[in-house]
């Protein structure tokens, strides 16, 4: 079967299966302004020199936290007020999260890619709803889901118009508590045609495993994305955080600033020699 490649235009640069990947990186949530400033100017150095093109990634809230006690973020207009400002004085394409089908439109004015919570993936008010908002879309794969359910959520999203419409993985429940990636679902998802992301530090997630927050195993992070790439995406998705022990969401799941150049040069020599 052939299958012909969509390729998704973002700033000056484009995402598909077929292209060099594109990294979608930064702090889980948004921490604070100059935080988020600093550290966006940081990945954006760091993925300049080794050759990656970036989409900065932050949320203004955080709508699904284990505990009710967790830190969500500044709230959307204050969020996108910090992100406006990464966009125009760091100079990179923006993705957040969209929680509320309201939240759609005055996202689009800020956010060059919408995202969709996993756990969303089959409310198809919301799906359409943020699809209507006319920019790219990253549609996050149900923990829940066969990732040869997905086809059926990408056309409800694409019934909008929008053909912009990305499909990525972020690991399957697997027993309680525990996350697996079954790298089938890159393959199988990337039939579609549509741009496959791989969310490398969502994967590594333990679900509640901290009783009253998410744990995880950020140690399995390098092999699992090497991976990812080695079967073929259109981008790699990882929260990077510059102290993730001190990190107010996803820290035990989150990339060490410092060690991302590292692990970024592998995927690309890796990434090269797969789409020769």
């Amino acid at each position: 079967m052939q299958v012909i490649h969509h390729h998704v235009q973002v700033s000056d640069f484009k995402i598909g299966n077929d292209l060099p990947f594109v990294l979608f990186a930064g702090p889980c949530v948004i921490e604070g302004e100059d935080f988020t400033l600093k550290v966006a100017e940081q990945i954006r150095d760091i993925a300049a020199r080794v050759g990656v093109p970036l989409v900065f990634k932050s949320s203004f809230d955080k709508a699904n936290r284990t505990s009710v006690d967790g830190f969500r973020g500044p709230g959307l207009e204050e969020g996108l007020r910090i992100l406006q400002r990464v966009k125009d004085e760091v100079g990179v394409p923006i993705i957040t999260d969209v929680h509320t089908p309201e939240q759609a439109k005055p996202v689009a004015e800020v956010a060059d890619i919408l995202q969709t919570p996993a756990f969303l993936c089959r409310q198809t008010d919301f799906i359409t709803e943020v699809a209507k908002a006319g920019k790219p879309v990253n549609v996050k794969k149900g923990q829940f889901l066969a990732p040869w359910d997905m086809p059926h959520v990408l056309e409800k999203a694409k019934s909008t118009g929008n053909a912009d419409i990305m499909l990525c993985d972020r690991g399957t429940s697997f027993g309680y508590n525990n996350l697996v990636s079954d790298f089938r679902s890159l393959m199988v998802m990337a039939e579609t045609g549509a741009p496959v992301v791989y969310d490398v530090t969502h994967s590594v997630q333990q679900p509640g495993g901290l009783g009253g927050a998410t744990g995880g195993n950020r140690e399995y992070v390098p092999g699992l994305s090497r991976a990812a790439v080695a079967i073929g995406v259109a981008a790699v998705f990882m929260e990077v955080h510059p102290d993730p022990d001190h990190a107010k969401s996803d820290g035990p799941n989150s990339v060490a600033l410092a060690d991302l150049e590292g692990l970024l040069t592998t995927l690309k020599n890796i990434d090269s020699l797969v789409k020769k």
